[in-house]
């Protein structure tokens, strides 16, 4: 093995975001969504009108799996879909009143979590929380694209 358990970061990351997506898990269940779901009408709460491409950029996951989370949403009368005025092949993305009545259901949950973990840090520790987490990603990134260059 490369490198023993408790040096990999990776491990206690995976295990803080399994711990964080479990919990959201069960707070957006109680608005009948799952977290790719609730993450969709969140994002198109603040951006009416998105494409789905440009959502799943937003929602970091691939346009292949916002298609499916969008008919899901569109079916259930989550959201409406409207060609663009001027662009016939890009769809428009919009909350409908019962969307947006599952997604505030939902976020006085979701945002309660994000509330504790953010009042658990002082204002520095949450600079230096994300200035470390960037250093991460920077770090995989570089790696990666070393291992792609060889």
């Amino acid at each position: 093995m490369g490198m023993p358990l408790d040096e990999r970061l990776g491990m206690d990351l995976k295990r803080v975001e399994q711990e964080l997506m479990a919990a959201k898990h069960a707070a957006v269940k109680v608005a009948g969504l799952t977290v790719p779901q609730y993450a969709a009408l969140y994002v198109l709460a603040g951006n009416p009108g998105m494409s789905g491409a440009a959502l799943a950029r937003a929602c970091v996951v691939t346009p292949q799996a916002m298609t499916g989370v969008l008919k899901n949403l569109e079916e259930r009368g989550l959201v409406e879909r409207t060609p663009h005025p001027w662009h016939r092949n890009v769809l428009e993305t919009r909350l409908t009143e019962k969307g947006r009545a599952a997604l505030e259901k939902a976020d006085a949950r979701a945002s309660a979590i994000e509330r504790r973990v953010f009042e658990e840090f002082s204002p520095e520790e949450r600079d230096a929380l994300r200035a470390l987490l960037a250093r991460f990603a920077k770090a995989i990134q570089a790696e990666a694209a070393e291992q792609a260059a060889e």
